[in-house]
């Protein structure tokens, strides 16, 4: 099977082609290739991007069996053009999507086991946080919330933190949590998870892919007051 992976999450994001469900040098998966995202001007990128890196592998996108995106949390705007495009795509091909959470991501690409905490940078002074017990427990999903810097630091007592961002790390660290700092997430990352997803049923249709944003958006914050 051939995974399309989309990461617009952030300022600077990537998409990936990954090879799975077959023999390959890591088993059953394979990453092709990474395109980096530049400077965030995704709208302008993303399906140029996507056509050249299918056709500098010798692929058409029939090829595509399965997408990974990543539906939050992140950039509104970017997370809404990343969407779009798998949309598009999944229902023209008529092929599954497995969404991915970027702080599950994190968690994956730490390998870290038992008690895991993953963290991103939200702005304001803010910090988005998931909850994960690894390997997971059935019954128990994970928990994903926006916290302060103040309440991220004490709520993550007793777990052990994972985080691309140095900044939080420092943080953690300065108040004796246990840290292991990531290298930045990538859309190879998110095509590893969302393999499994796939390989586990885990996925969706283009009519029910949704944004997780976890933080409200400023139009909805303000609907809130006024209501």
């Amino acid at each position: 099977m051939l995974i399309l992976a989309i990461d617009t999450s952030g300022k600077q994001g990537s998409i990936a082609l990954a090879r799975a469900g077959e023999p390959t040098a890591e088993g059953d998966f394979e990453v092709i290739e990474i395109a980096p995202l530049v400077g965030g001007t995704f709208s302008a990128q993303l399906i140029p991007q996507i056509a050249e890196l299918l056709s500098s592998n010798g692929f058409m996108k029939t090829a595509i069996g399965a997408f990974a995106v990543v539906s939050g949390p992140g950039s509104f705007t970017g997370l809404r053009i990343g969407l779009a495009a798998v949309k598009a795509l999944a229902e023209g091909l008529s092929k599954p999507i497995a969404a991915v959470s970027l702080l599950e991501v994190c968690v994956l690409a730490s390998g870290a086991q038992g008690k895991v905490m993953s963290a991103l940078d939200a702005g304001r002074s803010e910090v988005y946080v998931g909850e994960y017990e690894i390997p997971a427990r059935a019954g128990q999903p994970p928990r994903e919330s926006l916290l302060s810097r103040n309440e991220f630091l004490a709520q993550a007592k007793g777990w052990t933190v994972v985080t691309p961002d140095s900044v939080l790390a420092e943080a953690a660290r300065a108040v004796g949590l246990r840290v292991s700092v990531l290298d930045p997430i990538s859309a190879a990352d998110v095509a590893r998870l969302g393999w499994r997803k796939i390989q586990s049923g885990e996925t969706v249709g283009p009519e029910q892919l949704e944004a997780n944003y976890i933080r409200r958006t400023d139009a909805e914050m303000i609907e809130k007051i006024r209501s």
